[in-house]
């Protein structure tokens, strides 16, 4: 059986900026489609929530309140279920991706099904239920330690970009994937904006359907990885490209 042309981690690069950009798409969607609550960038919801406690007009708190405790519980989960298994891509990696897959799909079922926007309830739940599996997503990231990429928030990757650029007088390591990164988020967000105009429920099923891919490609390298018994160490070390 032939290696497949293009590295593990390579892979694991185009899929880490594949669920950059689904997060753009539902950070979109849960801004404005549903009462300006971001469950993808944490540090948008802190800011949002900052303001409304300053007396901001009309910002809103218990959502984002929310999705900031949510996020944090599946951040947890994720880092407990990730804790006992290998460095890089494990079964347990594939797990905690199916399950945000999985989360993400049902929550485009219930929004699909039922108008959300006129139960406050039921709102607040889907928020929550989305900062949740983000959470996860974002957990699972960290532990694949893909340089410079988290999914879930671009702050630290412009600063990266900018202050490694030649401009600054540096060797614009990973100038490459911080630009894609920025961009994909981006996009992604254009993406959901667009969605918006077809129906809520479409944003969250685009964002679910790109975590089962990134799940089923990762996992089918992960099993063919094993299959020909991979030494780590003869893999391409993440912090070795740009």
């Amino acid at each position: 059986m032939r290696r497949s042309r293009v590295s593990t981690h390579r892979l694991q690069l185009a899929l880490m900026l594949t669920l950059t950009f689904s997060t753009g798409v539902i950070d979109a969607v849960g801004y404005l489609g549903l009462d300006r609550v971001f469950t993808g960038n944490m540090t948008g919801n802190v800011v949002l929530l900052g303001m409304a406690v300053a007396g901001g007009n009309d910002l809103p708190v218990l959502r984002p309140a929310l999705a900031l405790v949510f996020f944090m519980v599946g951040a947890a989960l994720a880092g407990r279920l990730l804790r006992r298994g290998p460095e890089g891509w494990s079964g347990r990696t594939s797990l905690a991706l199916l399950l945000v897959a999985l989360g993400t799909a049902a929550l485009a079922v219930v929004v699909g099904l039922v108008d959300v926007n006129n139960d406050e309830v039921l709102g607040s739940v889907v928020t929550s239920g989305l900062a949740t599996v983000m959470g996860v997503q974002a957990a699972t990231a960290k532990r694949l330690k893909v340089a410079e990429i988290t999914t879930v928030v671009v702050t630290s990757t412009i600063t990266g970009l900018a202050s490694d650029s030649w401009l600054a007088g540096g060797k614009g390591k990973f100038w490459v994937r911080r630009a894609l990164a920025i961009l994909l988020i981006g996009l992604g967000a254009v993406a959901g904006g667009f969605a918006l105009l077809i129906d809520l429920w479409v944003g969250i099923a685009i964002s679910a359907l790109l975590a089962s891919g990134v799940t089923l490609v990762g996992h089918l390298r992960y099993r063919h990885d094993r299959l020909l018994d991979v030494n780590p160490a003869d893999r391409e070390p993440a912090e070795s490209r740009s």
